[in-house]
């Protein structure tokens, strides 16, 4: 197989197992959502102590199967990693995406076996399980995001330069952490949705409230306020962003940043009136995953070692004329 050949197949590949390992971590939503967590009791690996369950519940299918979907996506990143290993050259950053994306998937699976086997799945209802959901969601972002990096670098993208940055670098940073934020307080809102179900958005709005609810209830609120905010942050960040690096795929980025960001909006608003069915919170997971992606490639664009620079304008410099052009810090003039 020829160099270009192998290179195709391994972006594709990669592609493949990013949009899969998406769909498995929709399904672990689904066992959460619908209160599953436990339908193989508290045994890990095993399912209720067999390796194939008998005649199984309805809930016990639904673990079983995400736990079978979830070992595959596992064996699929082991491929991305030793094949981009054996397939790129030493120092080539889809190597040290690769690992990571491994390295996440591990942990990934560690996090799901805690959850398991220490209980926090069903009906637990206790601050613990919000401590653990944040770490599964944190986790799961960066298993994303490395896998993304992993798909970005297969097509022959530029590597990283974190140095030398100024406010590009800030920009990109305080958006990660802010959706990664985010991310955390739409986790704990979800767990809420699902332990504490309203009957009519009245009541939903009453118990976020009262001084008297669950906390995991008084803590929901917290998220479409943060919504909001970190909303902002990252559409101006963006905006931005693609202004001080003016190239082709950051402006992409930034303009596809802000359509998924607005359509995610109305998803949290839809969820909200709807009093969250399954399906809405499948969804809203969905566009803030694919949120997520596009902001690490909208990072990945902007921060690239040879990404064009926006130059200071000549009238700064005590010239006539405003010059906008832009400059990579990799040629000369």
């Amino acid at each position: 197989m020829s160099s270009s050949v192998s290179s195709r197949a391994y972006r594709v590949f990669s592609w493949f197992s990013l949009v899969y390992t998406l769909a498995v971590v929709l399904w672990g939503a689904f066992v959460r959502a619908t209160g599953s967590g436990a339908g193989c009791g508290d045994h890990w690996p095993v399912c209720n102590g067999e390796v194939v369950p008998r005649a199984p519940s309805v809930q016990t299918l639904i673990e079983y199967t995400h736990r079978l979907t979830s070992g595959l996506a596992l064996m699929l990143v082991v491929v991305l990693c030793v094949w981009g290993l054996r397939t790129h050259a030493k120092g080539h950053p889809v190597r040290k995406a690769a690992v990571f994306s491994l390295v996440f998937m591990l942990t990934e699976a560690a996090v799901g076996a805690g959850l398991v086997l220490f209980k926090m799945v069903a009906g637990n209802e206790s601050l613990a399980r919000a401590w653990w959901m944040a770490a599964h969601l944190i986790n799961t972002f960066l298993l994303v995001g490395a896998m993304t990096l992993t798909c970005w670098w297969a097509g022959g993208r530029e590597r990283l330069m974190l140095r030398r940055q100024g406010l590009t670098g800030w920009l990109v940073a305080g958006s990660l952490v802010g959706l990664l934020v985010l991310g955390v307080s739409g986790a704990i809102a979800a767990l809420g949705d699902t332990l504490f179900p309203a009957s009519s958005l009245a009541e939903g709005l009453r118990q976020d409230v009262s001084p008297t609810a669950h906390v995991l209830l008084r803590l929901r609120v917290l998220h479409p306020v943060l919504a909001a905010l970190v909303g902002a942050l990252v559409v101006f960040s963006a905006a931005m962003v693609a202004r001080l690096r003016p190239s082709a795929a950051v402006r992409r980025a930034a303009m596809q940043l802000g359509v998924l960001y607005a359509l995610q909006l109305v998803a949290g608003l839809v969820n909200l009136v709807l009093l969250a069915p399954v399906w809405m919170q499948l969804v809203h997971l969905l566009l803030a995953d694919v949120v997520w992606i596009v902001l690490v490639r909208l990072s990945a664009a902007g921060l690239a070692l040879g990404a064009p620079r926006l130059q200071v304008p000549s009238s700064m410099h005590g010239g006539s004329s405003v010059d906008y052009r832009s400059s990579s810090p990799t040629r000369k003039g």
